[in-house]
């Protein structure tokens, strides 16, 4: 490139390069950023001194594009891509090694590529912002809408109560009364069912953060081992493997035993449930400087999208009916955060769900 008029030929690349750069990033659709990144691609493409034989690869995030004849073997230029001062990719622009070498780049080019880098790192720092706010937002409503079911549900239970204990009271005194064998059968499907609905007042309180708490230091190993064994006649039922991971015996946090036992078995319940026969379930147990962890992963189908912000409303089920009240993962939630911690979830690889309990440290 001798004359003024190509220098200012590529000058010219260069700052359309930069304009059309700018303004796919400004129109970017977050939810399709693999085809803005595409086109940058081919902006790039067409900037460079010998475009007809210029290809380049871009790689940013979990996404990457590259113009049709890229190859590994080319001799190019390389920009480092920034998300929050980490280099989280890069940008190369090729020539054929065959035909050209480093020299054959212009020095204005490399500037060129520094400063679309750069502006592709604000453009996936901006899409994790954006992102990391949708996920906020869903957590804050997801929270209140919880809070205001505990309400609702604690006034509940305290109502049904009352008249519970009444059917109940009243159908053992007629039992003691009444002769007949069959009136005495059907009084006690009364009672039974009333004690099966005052249980259902229970776990309601639970869920409300209603019940009283006994809170000391126990050890947590103990107490998995405990729920493995109530569990036993129904892992063999369904050949589940049951694998119990913990970097520490001593694992100890500051709670309510009844209600960290009832924690753990409605999660490895759960995980058995959904998990197929001859599956696996984890159970690991991890103490981090400020948290202690609890991890059970299934290999179920998995919780679908649409439902993942309704898994802990009471009566709330995937399971058939008959089969499930839809208060079990309610109860955990409530019991978890009246221990101050967070319960989450995710999908396991290849399949199933991992849930996630998170308790402070003692």
């Amino acid at each position: 490139m001798n004359t003024t008029e190509d220098k200012l030929r590529e000058r010219v690349k260069e700052l359309t390069c930069l304009y059309e750069v700018t303004s796919i990033i400004v129109n970017s659709d977050y939810d399709q950023l693999e085809k803005s990144l595409e086109a940058i691609a081919y902006c790039l493409k067409r900037a460079w001194q010998f475009e007809k034989v210029t290809e380049v690869f871009l790689k940013a995030g979990e996404f990457q594009v590259q113009t049709d004849d890229y190859s590994k073997d080319m001799v190019t230029l390389v920009s480092k891509i920034k998300v929050f001062n980490k280099v989280e990719g890069e940008v190369l622009v090729g020539y054929p090694s065959n035909k050209y070498t480093l020299d054959d780049f212009l020095v204005e080019e490399q500037t060129l590529l520094n400063n679309v880098a750069l502006a592709i790192g604000n453009l996936i720092e901006r899409k994790y912002i954006k992102d990391n706010e949708a996920i906020t937002k869903r957590q804050i409503e997801r929270a209140d809408r919880l809070h205001i079911l505990g309400e609702i549900t604690a006034g509940i239970a305290h109502e049904l109560n009352t008249p519970l204990a009444n059917i109940l009271g009243f159908a053992e005194l007629l039992t003691d009364k009444i002769t007949d064998k069959e009136t005495v059968r059907d009084l006690e499907k009364i009672m039974d069912n009333a004690i099966f609905s005052r249980e259902i007042v229970k776990k309601l309180m639970f869920f409300a953060c209603e019940m009283p708490q006994e809170m000391k230091t126990v050890k947590l190993i103990p107490i998995v081992t405990n729920v493995t064994k109530l569990l036993a006649p129904t892992l063999r039922d369904k050949k589940i493997k049951l694998d119990i991971v913990f970097n520490n015996e001593d694992i100890a946090l500051r709670a309510d035993t009844v209600q960290i036992t009832q924690v753990l078995f409605n999660l490895i319940m759960n995980a058995i449930y959904y998990s197929p026969t001859e599956g696996s379930v984890s159970v690991k147990i991890e103490e981090t400087d400020r948290h202690i962890l609890l991890i059970i992963a299934d290999q179920g189908e998995g919780i679908p999208v649409e439902l993942e912000d309704k898994v802990f409303e009471p009566f709330f089920t995937t399971k058939p009916i008959g089969e499930g009240t839809g208060l079990g993962l309610s109860v955990v939630h409530g019991i978890i955060t009246s221990h101050k911690g967070t319960l989450q979830h995710k999908p396991n690889t290849p399949k199933g769900t991992i849930f996630t309990v998170h308790f402070p440290k003692l």
